[in-house]
């Protein structure tokens, strides 16, 4: 059974939540479960309604948009949190590549965090600005 301390331990050891006091910790230890999975699971399916994201403890998922690979993720990182931002349908498709444990916040949990964790809320906002940036790259190349 996992304990509270061990939950903040761990939670404390992922960037996104490196700088969460303990109280966040426990704020978002209520808020999330964490699930392993095996490798071939998919996570997120590109065109389908997001419902949660996920932040990665260990392993690692390919992220495929049209079947071809954009991204490896792991440790860290966070997939599926545009879809629940935007009420979208999820953009790329997620799959574990090898055995995965991952933190499963659904949808109203991660509005929660955004809310109540502003370390996270801000951590949010950096990845996505660093993923507008990647965005816009080639076409602010182009145009020069």
């Amino acid at each position: 059974m996992r304990t509270r301390a061990n939950a903040n331990d761990r939670l404390r050891d992922i960037p996104m939540f490196r700088g969460c006091s303990n109280k966040d910790l426990a704020v978002l230890a209520r808020l999330m479960d964490r699930v392993d999975l095996p490798a071939g699971r998919v996570l997120v399916r590109e065109g389908k309604p997001g419902r949660e994201c996920f932040v990665i403890d260990e392993g690692k998922v390919s992220v495929t948009r049209d079947g071809e690979e954009v991204a490896m993720l792991g440790p860290g990182d966070v997939l599926g949190e545009l879809a629940i931002l935007s009420g979208g349908p999820r953009d790329a498709t997620g799959t574990a590549s090898t055995p995965i444990s991952v933190y499963v916040l659904t949808q109203g949990a991660f509005q929660g965090a955004l809310a109540e964790v502003p370390s996270v809320r801000n951590h949010v906002f950096q990845v996505l600005a660093r993923r507008l940036r990647e965005v816009e790259a080639p076409a602010i190349a182009a145009a020069h």
